[in-house]
């Protein structure tokens, strides 16, 4: 099973990690992203590039396939405004054992953040908004998955 969504409505993430569960496999791993709450943000938009993102989250969902022994995957990832709290991404992996469960969950949000061709806007209660940097801790964590 492999299903890689993108989405503006809200996901229930019990219902997807559910559909996982219900393999026949020994290990459910998820990673569940939420809107924070920092400095008076409210709200955070993300836009994409339609088609061009969907070819790539698939190509994550397949290079994790390839790399572990999944019985199925799970990344929805959301568009659109969001607010504080709010469900923005879900990396779920099933697999017959935990390890192969965890790193390819790791794997799939790592590489998500900086493979995935999503732009983000913050707005702020005080009227201040901008576009969210791309981190080079998020490169650093991505990286590792190269060795």
């Amino acid at each position: 099973m492999r299903d890689v969504r993108i989405q503006t409505d809200a996901f229930d993430t019990g219902a997807e990690l559910a559909r996982l569960e219900n393999l026949p496999g020994g290990a459910v791993a998820s990673f569940t992203g939420l809107v924070r709450d920092d400095n008076g943000l409210i709200e955070l938009e993300l836009e994409h590039y339609p088609g061009m993102t969907e070819s790539a989250l698939a190509d994550l969902a397949d290079a994790a396939c390839a790399r572990w022994p999944l019985l199925g995957v799970v990344l929805i990832h959301r568009v659109g405004p969001m607010h504080p709290g709010d469900r923005i991404v879900l990396v779920g992996t099933a697999s017959k054992h935990r390890t192969a469960a965890l790193e390819a969950c790791a794997f799939l949000i790592d590489r998500l953040k900086t493979d995935a061709p999503f732009w983000k806007r913050e707005r702020f209660a005080n009227g201040q908004s901008g576009w969210v940097e791309a981190k080079e801790k998020d490169d650093q964590a991505a990286a590792r998955w190269d060795k």
